[in-house]
């Protein structure tokens, strides 16, 4: 592979601990109806450290002089309606959100559902993601990078990647009060990032981006820094979605396919004719089997030996299952298919006279491919027709477990950072980068 943004100074951090340093003085900073608790703690410590970020990093990408934010405000969104308080021109009764208000350079979160859910449901780190990704709004303003009618996904999309780079800093060691691993560490702030999707039809009115724009936002301020982000504009963003589906559209839910046999059959059928192989693989719906030299893998198993893609439909057919609030699951029938379209980019590489064991090398492959043909769905004239949901339930998925970023044995890198991003360079660059990435 080339280009690893998850190795540092030549030492990887994808093991050790992620979250809060332990030992370490809380910040000198404080909150506005603030309880002083732990919730209130963690967001402040974050907070702080944040602004000793940009204070060293801003003037090295922007003009100007760094302000940092002053004025934070804590509520409980549980609290009863006399104990409100007001944030951004509006009452906090039942405001389960944290934000940047531009009116009066705040920055405000719940400290009784919105921080404690994410810390239940994803770690510590996933509140300084969403912190850092409402700093990001500050430092968007202050460097002037919008207009009045700049469109509301780009400027969360700046954010999301401000976000980004400032995670990249804390997984190289320069927060003071965090750390951050490469595994399940990040996993946790990618769902994170996931389970604050745009959902429904209509959300275009104040967009902030499907999860598979989220995350590619906050992929390239890891990767390549705040220059990066503010290149994210209208233009950007245009060409980047390409003829990728963007938002929710009516009808969306109710064209996702059934995952049974016929329509995997149709999924097939479009692979062959998209990457056609001698000999074709032969595909059996009756389950995975076994497979002589080479381990099985659950729900669908593609066997060198005997060129055959065999599936467990109704263990494939649970990954259609929707999650809750905070999910990163996203439901639909495109976090199965994805990991059968897999199998397939597995015989695909077998065919090609590519390896197909290693998982940095045959699986990464696999996942790439695989945004490849995803991509090809959503062009013009295709039998199949790729949605927003698809894409945010393929990146569900391979963040989740990461079977359809398997090698042939199902191997699998501990990163879902690597996985999404295999999987990203596949729909955004196609198949010759992800030969070119991943070798």
């Amino acid at each position: 592979m080339t280009g690893n943004p998850w190795e540092v100074a030549g030492q990887t951090s994808a093991a050790g601990p992620s979250g809060p340093r332990s030992g370490v003085p809380d910040a000198g900073l404080t909150a506005e109806n603030g309880d002083g608790g732990a919730v209130d703690k963690l967001a402040l410590n974050a907070i702080s450290d944040i602004a000793d970020y940009w204070n060293v990093q801003y003037t090295k990408t922007f003009p100007g002089v760094f302000k940092p934010v002053t004025r934070f405000i804590s509520w409980d969104s549980t609290a009863a309606r006399a104990q409100a308080v007001e944030f951004c021109r509006g009452s906090t009764y039942q405001e389960v959100n944290a934000a940047y208000c531009s009116a009066d350079k705040t920055i405000g979160f719940d400290r009784g559902t919105l921080l404690p859910g994410l810390v239940q449901k994803f770690g510590p780190m996933s509140v300084v993601m969403v912190l850092a990704h409402e700093y990001g709004h500050s430092i968007q303003a202050q460097a002037k990078l919008n207009g009045f009618f700049t469109p509301t996904v780009v400027r969360e999309q700046q954010a999301d990647c401000f976000a980004g780079v400032f995670l990249r800093a804390v997984a190289e060691g320069s927060s003071r009060h965090f750390t951050l691993n490469t595994t399940d560490g990040l996993n946790g702030v990618l769902a994170a990032v996931i389970s604050f999707r745009d959902r429904e039809p209509g959300a275009a009115l104040d967009e902030h981006g499907t999860a598979f724009e989220r995350v590619t936002a906050v992929q390239i301020g890891y990767t390549d820094g705040a220059t990066a982000c503010k290149g994210i504009t209208r233009a950007e963003l245009k060409q980047r979605r390409g003829t990728l589906p963007t938002s929710f559209q009516p009808g969306d839910k109710e064209r996702q396919l059934p995952v049974d046999q016929p329509d995997l059959a149709l999924v097939a059928q479009s692979l062959v004719r998209a990457y056609p192989i001698q000999p074709a693989p032969a595909f059996d719906y009756r389950g995975v089997g076994s497979c002589p030299k080479a381990t099985v893998t659950q729900p669908v198993s593609y066997c060198p030996v005997t060129n055959v893609i065999g599936t467990d439909i109704p263990s494939l057919a649970k990954r259609a299952v929707t999650g809750d609030l905070f999910s990163a699951t996203v439901g639909g029938d495109y976090n199965a298919f994805v990991v059968f379209v897999s199998r397939y980019m597995i015989a695909v590489q077998q065919a090609r006279k590519l390896a197909i064991s290693g998982a940095d090398t045959a699986g990464l492959r696999a996942a790439c491919f695989s945004g490849a043909y995803s991509t090809k769905l959503s062009q013009p004239g295709s039998d199949l027709q790729l949605s927003a949901t698809d894409l945010d339930a393929a990146i569900s998925g391979l963040l989740m477990d990461g079977v359809a970023a398997a090698d042939v044995n199902g191997a699998v890198v501990p990163s879902g950072f690597v996985r999404l991003e295999a999987f990203r360079t596949g729909v955004l660059d196609g198949e010759d980068a992800c030969l070119k990435t991943y070798k």
